[in-house]
């Protein structure tokens, strides 16, 4: 499945990217702990060359904490590279990426550290921020894309003080990768009115029925457990009432409650990414 969402003004924001990279000590990329890899965007390696970033792994309370663990250590193979995992509304979480930031930036600032925060659409960057600051500073909301404009923010002053940009939600243009489309659809990295359910789901409840059959099994309360997706999809349409006239199953409706659900956690802590998927990101520093 390729994912077609690419506003205008994050074109712009890619621009702004490199332009802002050259004025600041350290990046700090936020990315979806259950999802570290397909919402990681792959022109950032790119774009900051070798600048220090901090890996920042958000929604750790949606993610599972074991596979969550596997990916720091993985990620923190790579040089100059930090990574640890967070809940963005949590002030003792967002003060340590602050410390992990200043760790990685030039010792010898007298201004302080000027850092560059980036993501891809709804990781909770703004959230972020607005812990950091103490205060509301950038706006916040459950849809992709809130942030459009680039937005600089004054933490405090003097060698312990922070300066943050804050750019746009970027998504690279035509996301070829079927399996990292279905994951960001599914985590609720796309607009809805981008988003085929019907694409989505069947992919993701295979994954979740690969590492995860007792959660899906229990939420569902599934009796028959095909192995096929749209098979096992139609039988959580079945459980979840989504018939239609003659009970046959509604699967757009079934594959849209399906990715609500993931979305929202209430399949308990899941991980759609995971190190094996992955072999390079987890065995070798330079990927």
């Amino acid at each position: 499945m390729a994912v077609q969402w690419y506003p205008g003004h994050m074109k712009k924001a890619s621009d702004e990217i490199r332009d802002a990279l050259k004025k600041v000590d350290v990046v700090i990329e936020i990315i979806d702990a259950r999802i570290p890899v397909s919402s990681s965007n792959p022109m950032l390696k790119e774009l900051k060359g070798a600048k220090p970033c901090v890996k920042v792994l958000n929604k750790k309370d949606l993610a599972d904490p074991a596979v969550t663990t596997r990916w720091i250590q993985a990620m923190e193979k790579e040089e100059n590279t930090r990574a640890i995992a967070i809940e963005a509304l949590k002030k003792k979480d967002v003060d340590k990426v602050k410390a992990l930031a200043a760790s990685l930036a030039p010792s010898d600032l007298k201004r302080g550290v000027r850092a560059l925060v980036v993501g891809i659409p709804n990781v909770g960057k703004s959230t972020f921020i607005n812990t950091l600051a103490g205060r509301k500073v950038a706006k916040t909301g459950d849809e992709p894309a809130v942030t459009r404009h680039q937005q600089h923010v004054r933490i405090d002053g003097g060698r312990q003080g922070f300066d943050i940009a804050d750019t746009p939600g970027v998504l690279w243009p035509n996301l070829a990768d079927h399996r990292g489309g279905v994951r960001l659809g599914a985590t609720g990295a796309v607009r809805d009115t981008a988003l085929d359910y019907l694409e989505v789901a069947p992919q993701a409840v295979v994954d979740l029925l690969t590492h995860y059959r007792e959660l899906l099994v229990g939420r569902y309360k599934l009796k028959v457990v095909p192995e096929e997706g749209l098979e096992l999809l139609a039988e959580i349409g079945k459980k979840r009432g989504c018939l239609r006239k003659g009970g046959v199953v509604d699967m757009h409706k079934a594959a849209e409650i399906v990715c609500k659900e993931i979305k929202a956690g209430d399949l308990g802590r899941i991980s759609l990414d995971w190190p094996e998927d992955y072999p390079n990101k987890e065995n070798t520093a330079d990927d």
